[in-house]
């Protein structure tokens, strides 16, 4: 398989992330993947025969990636291409899935497990099942929303009854779904609960990583998802200690945006780097348990770091998403610093760079944990030193709820330079430096 300088990549996965599958797409170091991304999470659970809660693209080989080493993703642009969408908060609808609905649904009918379907008419029972024509879908809304975009994609706005069944009747065009794509358009369902609310726009990956060491249902690459894995009733179980061999490339964190770099972990050769479940906005946390999914066009550029060995991947944000605190220091401030330093004759002032650690579990307190020791792990120093640095110089904040965070703290330039990556974390923050 040849690498290119740029792959162009508008196939998708049925849901898993399996290293056992070969790659098709190969790319150069330093090159660029461009991507057509299909919306994530709604369309794809309400499409049984997806197995993974979401439609991911299919991973990307990266060439001279080894295992040990790390992929940094550079976010060139995403730019959303979907005209409408739907979303809401979710309710699982018994008896049509096995243990998960995300990963087994199961006809209520024939009891074929991720089967088939076929839409017929609009609302929430238009999903049938291809083999008996049962109402099948294994998720409805709780309380949901119709939003359409205006045409530069900047502003929102949730649509009434009659608007949004003029979009279910043509959600295919209406969401931009990928020609490849088999997943089912959510607006097809045609909520209208809140009618007349806007919202700003600002698109950002839900999904962005590198392929597991075993297969993982794409939505349950992540500590908190990967929970229902654990000893589950269908093939993709694992035991708690094989969730440890998850990226976290389903992290949902709204910093994953352009201009962001995501250093991402390689546990098979290759790397694998694939993508998908772009938001057109979403506050922290995503409390919901689901935000505006949509379909867009992501150009990224990617770099080998040898040796460089992360477990979890690290995020270099944009200027504006950094915590107030972990702000690189301005030339007036280091200057006040100094003459603070003469004064209590302090030696030296350690140059710093924020950097932030994903960490994911069950829950907060344990995704918290999670991010904290893997920084610790990284640099080589203590958890309470991670503590008492993102306390003072950093925050920890939200991703997703229940258990994806980011550890984000300014890191002396020593440690960085340790570990090989002080110019990659320079260059991020030159402009403001």
């Amino acid at each position: 398989m040849k690498a290119k300088q740029t792959v162009y990549v508008n196939e998708f996965t049925d849901g898993i992330l399996d290293p056992a599958r070969k790659m098709e797409y190969a790319v150069k170091d330093g090159g660029y993947i461009v991507a057509n991304t299909t919306p994530g999470c709604w369309g794809p659970m309400i499409t049984p025969a997806l197995k993974g809660g979401h439609e991911v693209t299919k991973p990307v080989y990266v060439e001279g990636a080894e295992i040990g080493d790390a992929i940094a993703i550079h976010l060139k642009s995403i730019e959303v291409t979907s005209i409408a969408t739907a979303s809401g908060n979710d309710k699982p609808v018994d008896g049509r899935f096995n243990g998960d609905p995300f990963v087994a649904a199961k006809c209520p009918g024939c009891g074929t497990v991720n089967p088939e379907t076929i839409i017929k008419g609009i609302g929430e029972k238009a999903v049938h099942c291809k083999n008996c024509d049962k109402d099948i879908t294994p998720f409805t809304f709780t309380h949901a929303y119709t939003m359409a975009f205006n045409d530069k994609k900047t502003v929102g706005i949730t649509l009434n009854k009659a608007a949004a069944e003029q979009v279910a009747k043509d959600g295919k065009s209406y969401m931009s779904i990928p020609e490849n794509s088999i997943q089912n358009p959510v607006v097809t369902f045609a909520p209208y609960q809140m009618p007349g609310t806007i919202a700003r726009l600002r698109p950002f990956l839900g999904q962005l990583g590198t392929t597991p060491s075993r297969p993982f249902p794409d939505s349950h690459n992540a500590g908190d998802f990967g929970q229902f894995l654990i000893d589950a009733p269908h093939d993709y179980a694992i035991t708690k200690e094989e969730l440890e061999e998850r990226t976290d490339g389903h992290m949902d964190i709204n910093r994953v945006r352009a201009g962001a770099i995501v250093i991402c972990p390689v546990k098979v050769t290759g790397g694998g780097v694939y993508l998908g479940d772009m938001h057109a906005m979403q506050g922290d946390g995503e409390i919901a348990g689901h935000t505006t999914d949509v379909a867009g066009i992501v150009s990224l550029q990617v770099n080998v770091l040898k040796g460089v060995k992360v477990d979890g991947p690290i995020i270099l944000p944009v200027y504006d998403d950094l915590p107030y605190l972990a702000k690189p220091f301005t030339k007036e401030e280091k200057q006040g610093a100094q003459v603070l330093a003469e004064h209590w004759q302090v030696a030296e002032i350690e140059e710093m760079l924020p950097v932030s650690f994903v960490g994911s579990g069950a829950d907060l307190n344990e995704a918290t944990t999670n991010g904290m020791e893997r920084a610790a792990a990284f640099f080589n120093i203590t958890v309470p030193e991670v503590m008492n640095r993102a306390t003072i110089n950093g925050s920890i904040e939200i991703g997703r709820h229940p258990g994806v965070v980011t550890v984000t703290f300014l890191v002396p330039e020593s440690y960085l330079n340790h570990k090989h990556i002080f110019n990659l974390v320079k260059h991020q923050y030159m402009d403001v430096l």
